[in-house]
């Protein structure tokens, strides 16, 4: 029968094979994984995922093999296990961040983890397929977004990782399981009937649902198309009249993945991912970095930083309403506050995992620089993780203006985080609930993800 998009996508996901995986894609992805289980690690100290966790434990019974995030010796079913470590993944919006905009790990790698676990031990994966079914979950995201010019931008309707996270997992999960062509296929159909959340949840404890759900569900298609579910087979394709995937997107222009021959360009190589070094929303990476830079300045005008001398605080910052929070009043909302994050920053010089708890939230020194701030939205500074610019501009009473803009911060994929900033964030966030030797096996272990002979080890 004639190739469709759809059919591209199962036949590229069937078709891949290790070998494909270029050296800068393997070193990339394994700083991903290790970056992601990381802030898995220190999310399963959240409330959020505490609630996850009970409501999995207490709700469901079933084989429990799947290990979870920061629980030494708690065991779900698998599908349960890859939703409570992706709440972990995403409860303090700590994870990676891609271009077009979406969190691609924690969408797929606890789906990948569970399913380690789960196969037998004549089956299980070794490292290098764990690896490139990993890279499987992130093509199959990136290559959806770039469907549609409005995955581009910051959303305004859906979540991307619930959207092309779900459809990531499924892939991935269908790579590991050695799925064939047509239960591919069926696997990305399903997906698509399992997928989408609104943005309107962005900022509650909703939010971390999103990636927990995204990777269960994707894991659950699989599952059913390996059972002999099917779905329709032109799900990614653009039939008038009748919407797939293009559902989730205004403007929708599906092409073909080809199927790999003796090379393959991943996105991946051409397109690197942004880490965070702070627990929140991206685009508060760039006026926090202004903010500092700006912040210095002032003490060198002034000798300290002595906030009764600002009359106004002035923030240039792109359209986007759910990231526009002028007073937060929860730790969810003021991971995304463009006001906030940039008010901390002033405040203490820096954000950390401290920032966001509840008695940093709600100090009267802050709330006073809140009630300063003005924000401005300039035609130039679009809602796109590529082209924005956070700007920090401190009017004194004195009639002085100093100023702080940042393009690029540390952390973005023009401005990649060092291995040594990235094993910091990993050590600090993974200590919080794991003991120093099993913190750098995890390390080790990622390092050498090629040579790993069983990656449910991992």
């Amino acid at each position: 029968p004639e190739e469709t998009v759809t059919s591209s996508f199962a036949s590229f996901i069937h078709a891949v094979q290790p070998k494909h995986l270029s050296k800068l894609v393997r070193h990339r992805s394994k700083r991903m994984i290790l970056d992601s289980i990381g802030v898995g690690l220190v999310g399963s100290t959240t409330h959020v995922f505490d609630i996850a966790l009970q409501y999995c434990r207490e709700l469901y019974s079933s084989v429990a093999v799947s290990s979870v995030y920061g629980k030494p010796g708690v065991k779900l079913s698998p599908t349960l296990a890859a939703f409570t470590n992706g709440v972990a993944t995403h409860s303090m919006d700590f994870d990676d961040t891609w271009h077009p905009a979406t969190h691609p790990s924690g969408a797929v790698l606890p789906a990948l983890l569970a399913a380690s676990q789960m196969l037998s031990p004549s089956t299980k994966p070794n490292g290098l397929d764990f690896l490139l079914a990993f890279n499987v979950g992130l093509e199959v995201q990136g290559r959806l977004m770039h469907f549609s010019t409005e995955a581009h931008n910051i959303p305004k309707r859906f979540h991307p990782p619930s959207v092309v996270g779900t459809m990531g997992s499924a892939a991935a999960t269908a790579k590991l399981l050695s799925l064939s062509m047509t239960q591919c296929a069926h696997a990305l159909g399903i997906a698509a009937s399992l997928a989408g959340a609104p943005m309107a949840n962005a900022a509650t404890q909703a939010k971390p649902l999103h990636i927990g759900n995204a990777t269960r569900l994707g894991f659950e298609a699989a599952l059913l198309a390996a059972r002999g579910m099917e779905a329709n087979p032109f799900i990614l394709d653009d039939i008038p009249g009748c919407s797939g995937f293009s559902a989730f997107y205004s403007v929708y222009q599906p092409k073909p993945l080809s199927t790999p021959s003796e090379h393959h360009e991943f996105l991946l190589e051409k397109q690197d991912i942004a880490f965070k070094r702070f627990p929140a929303h991206l685009g508060m990476h760039w006026v926090v970095d202004a903010a500092l830079s700006v912040r210095n300045l002032f003490i060198n005008y002034a000798g300290s930083f002595s906030p009764s001398l600002i009359r106004t605080i002035v923030l240039k910052i792109p359209v986007s309403k759910y990231i526009n929070r002028p007073f937060p009043s929860s730790e969810h909302q003021a991971r995304h506050s463009f006001q906030f994050n940039a008010c901390i920053a002033l405040l203490d010089g820096e954000v950390g995992l401290s920032s966001f708890t509840e008695s940093s939230i709600h100090r009267q020194e802050l709330r006073e620089l809140l009630h300063k701030v003005v924000v401005e939205h300039p035609e130039d500074n679009v809602a796109n993780f590529d082209k924005m610019y956070g700007e920090v501009a401190l009017l004194l009473h004195s009639g002085d203006v100093l100023t702080g803009k940042c393009d690029t911060f540390y952390g973005h994929w023009r401005k990649p985080l060092s291995r040594e900033s990235l094993l910091k964030k990993f050590r600090s966030n993974a200590s919080h609930v794991l003991p120093e030797e099993k913190v750098e096996t995890i390390i080790t272990m990622v390092d050498n993800l090629e040579n790993l002979s069983d990656s449910s080890q991992l």
